[in-house]
């Protein structure tokens, strides 16, 4: 079936039924729906080559992810994230442009999706503070999502974040309120506006409980498995151990925990640990019963939101940017339990 048969079909207009199936705000939303319900009803498939020449647009969505964060691309949690974009993008027509560049080419990178028309608009990862990209991607006037947010920056500019503060000031007073004084934080690299947040949460519910604030419970590092053990490893053989960690990843926290076996000591009893982000495709955080107590929040559901919010902002250039702040929640599973009454033991 072609557009033409679709809108006999309907009793519109082809111009109509174009613009209803590519977003167009002019058309009402009852006459949308019922073009995408005729459309899905009937299998029709749009020409995207004729929609590119008609509408000026490339149908496609940029990601660049600069040398330096690579391993992102094999980061579940990333890829979890394009899984749920990528639904959003398939389901609109549109396809997506995944670009590996040295760190030197990344503006570059964003100058050519722009002046080749390779791109309609871009989702921005890893957002730091007064990140350059920002004041960038206004200037070459290429539309675009933040995936988190970006401390300082000036220019207004659409987000989807989790309540990075909140979930980590949250899971703390949780660690506190089981008795636990000494509670390490395994945290991400700090120039992450996710990791200033969070360490923030971390230390607003420590003074909130009156409690010290000791740099050595305190780490900053890439969110891999090695870098959980190294961290963990070098708390743990301290004078003064803890007896909880709070950990900024599901991957960084296996790390933690084979630090924690490694000595001897049992998980959810000598040494307690919470996680964040354990609600993904691949790695499952155990079964009925999870392993990790976790703060959790769907990275699949932020790629939907984003891609959603994305292609809105192509279709109506002139709207606002858009915010969504996504609450974490706690999830109890077996790697906490009460402050052991003694130190623990060391091996």
């Amino acid at each position: 079936m072609n557009l033409k048969e679709l809108a006999t079909k309907l009793g519109l207009s082809p111009t109509t039924v174009s613009r209803a199936l590519n977003g167009y705000p002019e058309v009402n939303e009852a006459t949308r729906e019922r073009v995408m319900a005729a459309a899905k009803r009937h299998n029709y498939r749009p020409n995207t080559r004729a929609i590119r020449l008609a509408t000026g647009r490339a149908l496609a969505v940029g990601h660049v992810i600069p040398l330096a964060t690579r391993h992102e691309i094999v980061n579940p949690i990333f890829a979890d994230f394009i899984a749920g974009a990528g639904e959003t993008y398939s389901r609109n027509g549109y396809d997506m442009i995944l670009s590996v560049v040295p760190d030197e080419a990344e503006e570059q990178a964003y100058r050519d999706l722009k002046s080749r028309g390779s791109a309609d608009g871009v989702i921005l990862h890893a957002p730091r503070m007064n990140d350059p990209r920002i004041p960038l991607l206004h200037e070459i006037g290429l539309p675009f999502v933040v995936h988190g947010r970006a401390t300082g920056a000036e220019l207004p500019y659409s987000w989807v974040d989790v309540n990075n503060r909140r979930a980590f000031q949250r899971a703390t007073e949780f660690l506190l309120d089981l008795g636990h004084a000494r509670i390490g934080l395994v945290n991400g690299l700090e120039f992450m506006d996710f990791a200033i947040r969070r360490r923030t949460g971390y230390v607003d519910a420590l003074a909130g409980r009156a409690m010290p604030i000791d740099p050595a419970l305190m780490s900053s590092d890439e969110m891999t498995e090695i870098s959980g053990y190294r961290a963990a490893s070098a708390m743990l053989d301290a004078p003064a151990p803890p007896t909880a960690f709070l950990v900024a990843s599901m991957i960084s926290g296996m790390g933690v925990r084979r630090a924690i076996e490694e000595r001897g000591l049992k998980l959810g009893r000598d040494i307690s640990v919470i996680i964040h982000d354990d609600d993904l495709s691949y790695m499952k955080n155990g079964g009925d019963v999870p392993i990790f107590t976790a703060t959790r929040s769907s990275v699949r559901d932020a790629g939907r939101i984003a891609a959603e919010m994305l292609l809105s902002l192509i279709a109506q250039p002139g709207a606002g940017p858009e915010h969504r702040l996504l609450e974490a929640e706690l999830i109890i599973g077996q790697s906490t339990g009460p402050a052991p009454r003694s130190p623990a033991p060391k091996v």
